[in-house]
Order: structure tokens, then C-alpha cells, then sequence
């Protein structure tokens, strides 16, 4: 599960050490994080996980066995996307390993993304899996990424190596697994100090197209 720690004035939540599923629990609990990281002083957020995954997205299994709460699900999935993509903080994602579906539509969500040079794949692999994109997380992307790049990543399934995903601009950066973090800690240093509710108006202006389609409007 999510866990919480501090470099400098910088904020770095791990995912966890497994496929980092987003079940209720865990978008609880990185939910009650990300208020503590508002809360206590810092000034800017890297996530990253341990292991082999940074994030393998929905947790499909919890899906299955409830599906009468797919509708509150989506939507909880889609406000965590949405908080991310106007967090009032400097934010980026250090993908340690592979990063699927909504886990890459988490990491898009943040400013940046440094992806680990020498393993791991970024995926949207809904058109294999036979799930289409909603609205609001087909808006995210779209916000993100290129004509061409959205081309690319969501109508394919196709796995980005570091080396794709960057000449895609999937990704700003890569790294060595052993100066990943700190290449992400390195790209918001100088970004600290901002005002929190100036970066928020300023994102939620940026992205009001996909914030209004991830809330459903």
C-alpha cells in the first residue's frame, strides 16, 4: 500500500511494492496522503513504487466481483486522475517499472514523468483488452499528449520501451534504476515555493476540458 516520505521540502509517495491496483483501499489511502502532502509544508510531489510495476491500473478482479458498483468506481478512479492532473504543487512521476492503463493514466496526470531507462513498459492496452476509453480519461490523454502520440498509445495497445515513450514525449526523461528518483527530484527542486492556489487556478484553467469530462459534465 502507499507510503509517504520527505526529501527536503519534496514529497515522495510509493505506490507499494506489487502491481499497485487501484482498489478502493488504495485510492483511499493515496487519497489521505495526498491531503497530508497539502497539509504539511511540502512544496512539491514525486510518486514512484518499488519493484517491478509502478502501477498496473484498474483492479479488474475487484471490478468483476462488484459490478454494481462499476459506476462508483470509475468515478472514484477518475477523481484521483483529476486531483492529480491539478494537484496546486510542482508534480512527476518516476516510473520504476511497468506502467498500465489507468497506472499510465496516473502518470500522465502529473507534470512531468522520468521513466526508468533499462526496464518497464508504458501502456494503454485498452484496445486489446476490450475496454474502451471513457470520456474523461480519452480528455487526459488528449490534454497530454500529441495527435500523433495519442494515436500511437491509445488505439494500438503498443508497449513503450524508455526509449519510445520518450521520442513519443510519453515520458520528459529516463534514468538509471539507481538515480531515478533523484532525476525526478532534480526536475521540481526549482520549482518549489509556489502559491498553492495560483498553481491550481492556473492548471484547472490548463485542463478544464479534461477536469470538466473526468467529472462528468
Amino acid at each position: 500500500m502507499p507510503t509517504l516520505s520527505h526529501h527536503d521540502k519534496i514529497a515522495v509517495l510509493d505506490l507499494g511494492d506489487g502491481e499497485n491496483l487501484f482498489s478502493p483501499a488504495f485510492l483511499a489511502e493515496t487519497g489521505e496522503l495526498l491531503d497530508t502532502v497539502l497539509a504539511d509544508g511540502s512544496q512539491a510531489l514525486v510518486t514512484t513504487a518499488t519493484g517491478k510495476f509502478y502501477s498496473n491500473g484498474l483492479d479488474l478482479g475487484w471490478l468483476s466481483a462488484h459490478g454494481d458498483r462499476a459506476e462508483w468506481y470509475v468515478a472514484q478512479v477518475h477523481s484521483l486522475l483529476a486531483r492529480l492532473l491539478s494537484f496546486p504543487l510542482p508534480t512527476a512521476a518516476a516510473l520504476n517499472g511497468h506502467s498500465f492503463g489507468a497506472g499510465a493514466m496516473l502518470a500522465l496526470a502529473h507534470d512531468y514523468r522520468v521513466m526508468r531507462a533499462d526496464r518497464g513498459y508504458f501502456c494503454f492496452p485498452e484496445a486489446d483488452i476490450r475496454i474502451p476509453f471513457t470520456a474523461g480519461i480519452a480528455a487526459l490523454i488528449q490534454a497530454k499528449l500529441t495527435p500523433k502520440a495519442a494515436i500511437a498509445s491509445m488505439t494500438t495497445g503498443r508497449r513503450f520501451t524508455a526509449p519510445d515513450a520518450l521520442a513519443y514525449d510519453l515520458v520528459d526523461a529516463t534514468a538509471p534504476a539507481d538515480t531515478l528518483t533523484a532525476t525526478a527530484l532534480g526536475l521540481l527542486a526549482p520549482l518549489g515555493g509556489k502559491d498553492q492556489p495560483t498553481m491550481a487556478a492556473i492548471k484547472t484553467t490548463m485542463f478544464a476540458g479534461a477536469l470538466s469530462a473526468l467529472a462528468g459534465a
